[in-house]
C-alpha cells in the first residue's frame, strides 16, 4: 500500500477555529494539526468543472476534472499523484440541487460518503448548504453546514448546526481570473478538519451557482 501524500506546508499563523479532535471524512491523513491555506482556481478550457487546488508554496494538493458529456453533472477529485479520491455527482431530479459524493471514482451506494444540498429552494440573498454524512440517513440534523454570500464569494463552513467554524472561503482577484472570467478562491481550513472534504464542498458550491439548469 502506497504511503499517504505529504500534508501541505504549514502557513503563517491564522485566526483561531476548528475542532479539538480530528474529524476525517475522506481520510485521516487529510486532517492536518495546523491551519491549511489553499488556493482554489477554476481552470479555463473546453471541459466545465475543472479546478486546480494548490498550497501556499504552489504545490498541487488536488485537482478536479469534469466531463465533456455527462447525463449527470459529474466531477472527480484526484490527489497530486492522479489517484481518484472523490466522485461528485448531481442528482438530476432534486428540489434542493442535491449532490452525492462517493469514495474514489465509484458511484455505488456502498461508497457514498456524504450528501450536499441547499437548505431551501430559493435563496435570493444568501447561500446556505447542509451536508449529511452517509451514516446520517434521517437527515434531520446536518453534520456540517455552509452559509454566506456566493455573489460576494465569501462563505464559512461550520460543524453541524452550530457556530463552530471549521473553514472559510474568500474570492481572490487575479490577472488570469479577470481576463478569462474564471474564479480564484482563498480557502482557510482550520486544524483537524479534512481539507479534501472542504475542497470538495467549494467545488460543489461553485457548481450550484453555475449550473445552467439551476
Amino acid at each position: 500500500m502506497a504511503a499517504p501524500p505529504p500534508l501541505p506546508a504549514p502557513p503563517p499563523p491564522q485566526p483561531s477555529g476548528g475542532i479539538v479532535a480530528p474529524l476525517p471524512v475522506v481520510a485521516p491523513h487529510f486532517c492536518a494539526p495546523y491551519v491549511v491555506q489553499l488556493n482554489v482556481q477554476e481552470q479555463f478550457g473546453l471541459r466545465e468543472g475543472d479546478f486546480l487546488i494548490t498550497d501556499t508554496n504552489g504545490a498541487v494538493v488536488v485537482t478536479v476534472k469534469g466531463a465533456f458529456i455527462s447525463i449527470h453533472n459529474r466531477r472527480v477529485l484526484f490527489d497530486a499523484c492522479g489517484n481518484p479520491l472523490l466522485c461528485m455527482k448531481e442528482k438530476v431530479i432534486s428540489m434542493h440541487n442535491r449532490w452525492e459524493v462517493y469514495r474514489g471514482d465509484s458511484t455505488k451506494s456502498s461508497d457514498l460518503l456524504f450528501t450536499v444540498k441547499k437548505s431551501s429552494i430559493i435563496q435570493p440573498f444568501k447561500t446556505e448548504m447542509y451536508i449529511y454524512l452517509a451514516s446520517n440517513t434521517s437527515h434531520e440534523v446536518c453534520d456540517f453546514k455552509m452559509n454566506g454570500s456566493f455573489n460576494e464569494r465569501a462563505c464559512s463552513f461550520y460543524l453541524g448546526n452550530t457556530n463552530t467554524l471549521i473553514a472559510q472561503m474568500h474570492r481572490q482577484h487575479t490577472a488570469a481570473s479577470l481576463v478569462l472570467g474564471t474564479d480564484h478562491y482563498s480557502l482557510t481550513v482550520f486544524p483537524n478538519v479534512d481539507y479534501v472534504f472542504i475542497s470538495a464542498l467549494v467545488v460543489i458550491l461553485q457548481e450550484l451557482h453555475t449550473d445552467k439548469n439551476d
